[in-house]
């Protein structure tokens, strides 16, 4: 049954059944859970947030984004300038989404008016804060460069 079910398989399909085990033991052997992970991230990110805003201006585009729970995700609207955007429940596949999108009017985009876009449902904005990732970065840099201070010290 095995063998005729794997026979029926393309040769993309093969490749994927093949690396199944190596993926399940690589995400095993982390030392740290996923879930803990993603929490460590989010609360990263609610760190350097500010207080809700009524909304935010973009050029049609944005940088990049990045799912930080099931209904909260950050956008950048350039290398410096992100949001941390709250979504109203359901939101349905939000964390594995490729790609999403905004709605917005006149390069605005409302906290009480439009929706972040995924797999063609819209998530209506719930709340937005403006992150001061700029800050995080520096921060972030500065602890990175104290612990490989620690660990040259410890090494001497």
């Amino acid at each position: 049954m095995l063998t005729r079910l794997l026979n029926s398989l393309t040769p993309r399909g093969r490749l994927i059944v093949g690396l199944l085990p190596t993926l399940a033991l690589l995400a095993a052997c982390s030392d740290i859970p996923l879930r803990q992970r993603e929490e460590a991230q989010r609360n990263r990110y609610l760190d350097y947030a500010g207080q809700p805003v009524p909304q935010f201006t973009w050029l049609g585009h944005y940088d990049s984004w990045t799912p930080i729970s099931r209904n909260e995700l950050v956008i950048w609207t350039n290398i410096n300038d992100a949001y941390l955007i709250t979504v109203q429940e359901p939101c349905q596949d939000l964390q594995f989404s490729n790609r999403i999108g905004l709605t917005s009017t006149a390069h605005t985009v409302y906290q009480r008016f439009d929706s972040v876009k995924v797999r063609g449902f819209n998530c209506m904005i719930k709340e937005i804060r403006p992150v001061n990732y700029l800050k995080m970065k520096q921060d972030m840099r500065a602890k990175a460069a104290e612990a490989k201070a620690a660990e040259k010290t410890q090494k001497e």
